[in-house]
């Protein structure tokens, strides 16, 4: 059975999110215009009909190596029955997320929307969502086929608000030929903290001897990517908030310890180029400009047609924990949404986790099956589904931030400024990151008011 263990918020946005105020301004206007039409483009011959003819603006942010199978699923499924049309709709996340605050209300917004779970709690909250615990409620939907920790990702205040659409875990990319190079052994990876500090010397590489290496060991951004620095934390015992979401524990000395040992290697051993947002980690790693990067399935498609001759394991483990960072996305139903577009998007989503449509997505796109029926066997078009959701890698999952509110606000505008300055000196990791830590506290004992 795949399972993950759940903590806490979303990544894979490759841009910040508004600032709370922002946001709560923002979707207040928003809300402010909802009259109960269905949420913008999903027009229908008849509202109320339910077997009317209706047409779904699908919003989702999968625009990258990804996309072809999400286009895939969508002509599989239109061409599979004449009453439901589902238009895909991919934008850039950040792009989206902005978007979505004005447009839940609009006769053009989205009908249906794919959301990280991480970003649930904040619309939600807002009254942006409807709860779909009604498609749940459905046997007709097949949803007791799809694994149940994805499911319960997406909960909230006691309802569910997603329908999951894919689940992603981050491992560790190693290419091969430059470990060959650098004289280490290529078929064995780090697998500890300490194992690859032993191996930076060796993995980057300043042939001048001007401070900045040409080839570095390992890509970790720092801003605008996955957060590869929370799972660090967490594997040397610490953590960023309170399972509870009560708690800020930045403070705490494990979380400190974790962050001087990283920062340091970054820092003084020159072991990931500073100031790296998501894309530049991927392309860095794309061009053999590094030996290692953390990231996600979607990258496979990019690095196989680059040609690299790379392997996928697990992230080396910490002192501690051995803990790998997992997101899942959900299709989510804007509040406005009538009766009619709901149930429409309620059998695309069937659709989606069925088990044609997890086998077309999974194979497609390399990304592991949402369904606990699935086997390697019947994925074997494509080995990566089966790396990615390999019972061993799954079992030491964790979420970032399920179900917070300030989730978002507190990785992007407190954690990742306060890496950011430790990173380019502009103050110690205890100084910048205790105040850090009081400024979580003060987001989440606003949002648990």
């Amino acid at each position: 059975m795949q399972k993950f263990r759940s903590t806490q918020s979303s990544w894979r946005s490759r841009s910040r999110v508004l600032a709370t105020a922002a946001f709560t301004v923002s979707i207040a206007v928003a809300l402010g215009g909802c009259a109960g039409q269905g949420a913008g483009g999903g027009t229908s011959s008849n509202k109320g009909d339910p077997n009317a003819k209706v047409t779904l603006d699908f919003w989702n942010p999968l625009n990258g190596a990804d996309k072809p199978a999400v286009d895939q699923v969508i002509s599989d499924f239109n061409a599979s029955q004449d009453r439901v049309t589902v238009k895909n709709n991919s934008q850039p996340s950040d792009v989206m997320y902005q978007k979505v605050l004005t447009a839940v209300s609009s006769s053009d917004g989205p009908d249906l929307i794919a959301m990280h779970v991480g970003r649930i709690p904040q619309f939600a909250d807002k009254g942006a969502l409807q709860p779909v615990d009604s498609f749940y409620d459905n046997a007709d939907y097949g949803s007791a086929d799809i694994i149940p920790n994805l499911v319960s990702a997406s909960e909230f205040d006691g309802q569910n608000y997603g329908v999951p659409l894919n689940q992603a875990t981050v491992l560790m990319y190693w290419n091969k030929d430059m470990f060959k190079k650098a004289g280490l052994d290529p078929e064995k990876p780090p697998t500890t903290w300490d194992e690859f500090k032993a191996m930076v010397p060796k993995l980057t590489v300043d042939d001048n001897g001007d401070g900045k290496p040409e080839q570095y060991a390992i890509a970790l951004a720092d801003h605008e990517g996955i957060p590869v620095w929370q799972p660090l934390i967490w594997q040397n015992g610490g953590d960023i908030v309170s399972e509870d979401g009560k708690k800020s524990l930045l403070d705490d000395p494990k979380s400190l310890e974790a962050l001087q040992y990283w920062t340091d290697l970054v820092k003084n051993e020159k072991a990931s180029p500073i100031g790296l947002g998501g894309a530049d980690a991927d392309k860095l790693f794309q061009t053999q400009k590094t030996a290692i990067e953390i990231v996600g399935p979607w990258m496979t498609t990019a690095f196989d047609e680059a040609g690299l001759n790379y392997g996928i394991t697990k992230p080396f483990a910490g002192p501690a924990d051995d803990t790998i960072l997992a997101d899942v996305v959900s299709f989510t139903v804007p509040a406005s949404a009538d009766a009619t577009t709901r149930d429409a998007a309620y059998e695309f989503i069937a659709y989606w986790n069925s088990k044609k449509g997890q086998t077309t997505w999974a194979t497609g796109s390399g990304f592991p099956s949402t369904r606990s029926d699935l086997t390697a066997d019947e994925l074997k078009e494509n080995p990566y589904p089966a790396v990615f959701g390999a019972e061993d890698v799954v079992a030491n999952t964790r979420v970032l931030m399920p179900g917070i509110v300030a989730g978002p606000t507190i990785t992007d505008s407190i954690f990742n400024p306060a890496l950011q300055r430790v990173l380019n000196g502009e103050g110690s990791v205890k100084e910048v990151f205790t105040q850090a830590s009081k400024d979580i506290q003060a987001e989440l004992d606003k949002a648990n008011k």
